[in-house]
């Protein structure tokens, strides 16, 4: 594992320095367009909407597009003058029952690992959650944007789990009201009986993505059955080349009329 951030974690007059490292990663598949003929693959250019024209990434900038679908552009300048975060600390803010965060507001987890130094003061910060049965809501700053985060314990780790911000969270707009529908006390114990039927603890080793082993193996018999393409690269002229030969061409064309001219002249 490589860590991606080192800091510290602060909690009143404690600081324990910590190293963060991401704790999952996504095995989800994901497939390249190919064109079906020949398997080369389907590159894309940057174009203009407004002009058809492609444009050069030194040209290209951040725009903001309001509700209206008018567009505020924003160059280097604007972006500078955006507040931006770099702290280097986690600082606890207070310390909530963990049954008060819901886990529809978490995002993303990582691991803390201490100093060598500081293992006492991380042990001493572990235990008290552990204890507790609490966890810290805390804020970081990651990828210069100020975030607010947990920490808690998983396994013996302590682990960061940055959570969304309120807004960003959405309210279910429809309605699942039961009012003016009838539900019988012998449904509700049978759907009592169910639940107890199917109860039992979460093995996550029990579960398998299907899909993604289905995937892999129709791959693996393609490969065995030789039904692989191997598009040859082609090395397409950079935009510089293809403007000169273009004006070298328009020249000589320049040339050749402005040469007959003169001999019928």
């Amino acid at each position: 594992m490589r860590a991606i951030w080192k800091g510290s974690v602060s909690f009143g007059l404690v600081s324990v320095p910590v190293r963060l490292y991401s704790a999952t990663e996504s095995h989800d598949l994901s497939f390249r367009q190919v064109h079906a003929k020949d398997g080369g693959r389907i590159k894309y250019q940057r174009v203009c909407s407004l002009d058809g024209e492609e444009v050069a990434y030194a040209d290209i900038a951040k725009g903001f597009e309001t509700e209206d679908g008018e567009m505020v552009v924003l160059d280097d300048e604007d972006l500078a003058s955006l507040p931006s975060a770099s702290g280097r600390e986690i600082a606890v803010q207070r310390f909530v029952p963990r049954e008060q965060i819901d886990p529809l507001l978490f995002e993303k987890s990582y691991y803390l690992e201490p100093d060598k130094n500081a293992l006492k003061s991380y042990g001493l910060l572990r235990e008290a959650l552990r204890e507790t049965d609490r966890v810290a809501l805390v804020t970081v700053a990651l990828r210069q944007r100020t975030t607010i985060a947990l920490l808690r314990v998983y396994d013996d780790v302590i682990a960061l789990q940055t959570l969304l911000w309120p807004d960003e969270v959405r309210q279910a707009d429809f309605d699942v009201s039961l009012e003016g529908v009838e539900v019988k006390e012998a449904e509700v114990k049978m759907a009592h009986m169910l639940v107890e039927t199917l109860a039992g603890d979460f093995d996550p080793a029990e579960f398998e993505d299907d899909y993604a082993a289905a995937v892999h193996a129709l791959v693996e018999r393609k490969i065995e059955g030789g039904e692989i393409t191997r598009p040859e690269p082609v090395t397409e002229p950079s935009g510089e080349v293809v403007d000169l030969l273009a004006a070298l061409q328009k020249s000589v064309a320049a040339a050749k009329e402005q040469r007959g001219e003169a001999a019928a002249g």
